[in-house]
């Protein structure tokens, strides 16, 4: 299995930005049909929790492709063993076919391969947007997304309403996130620093 570090400079050869990997994206969701298999098992909602994060589909296309925010944003997540990255299958199928479409399709699958690897499945109904469903269903009190409308007062009020999740676009996350402060409220003692290599 490659490497964050690997697939970071195999990603380095693409030509892609923010604004391309979010538009691969809305055509990506735009084409999504119907889920066929209403019967799947979803997960019941898990008790929220401040290091479990949801990245959206263009967060993690954009970690991949671009780096920039959404890089600085996940590699924190990457660094501790304590934090909870929360990802749907369909939630890594948008972001693994958006991959593909700026990359190839040999890149998107070594990257899934990675990703899942990483992330903690959860399961939502069918219809869900992907990334709600994996912030409410996994208990997420964060979610990274570049979607202007998720992240909007009107998408706030409602999230804090049902759901016990902050949208943010991820430089907001990168500058919020302390190790530091939060290590003892989630683990308990003494924060001891990184855990885990971000490129690993």
């Amino acid at each position: 299995m490659d490497s964050w570090g690997s697939l970071f400079e195999r990603a380095a050869e693409v030509d892609a930005d923010e604004r391309a990997v979010r538009d691969a994206l809305a055509s990506v969701r735009a084409g999504n049909g119907a889920d066929t298999d209403p019967e799947s098992p979803v997960s019941p909602p898990a008790d929220a929790g401040p290091a479990r994060v949801v990245a959206d589909a263009d967060i993690l296309a954009a970690d991949l492709l671009v780096g920039g925010d959404a890089r600085n944003a996940l590699d924190p997540l990457r660094s501790h063993s304590w934090t909870t990255l929360l990802a749907s299958d369909p939630l890594l199928d948008d972001a693994a076919a958006a991959v593909a479409d700026l990359a190839d399709a040999a890149l998107a699958t070594a990257w899934r391969e990675r990703v899942e690897a990483w992330r903690e499945p959860v399961s939502h109904p069918p219809g869900d947007n992907p990334a709600l469903g994996s912030a409410y269903r996994g208990g997420a009190m964060h979610l990274l997304t570049f979607d202007d409308q998720l992240r909007s007062a009107k998408a706030g009020a409602t999230l804090g309403t049902d759901l016990t999740v902050s949208a943010r676009h991820p430089e907001a996350f990168a500058a919020l996130f302390d190790a530091g402060s939060l290590y003892p409220e989630v683990v308990g003692g003494a924060y001891p620093g990184p855990d885990l290599d971000p490129r690993g």
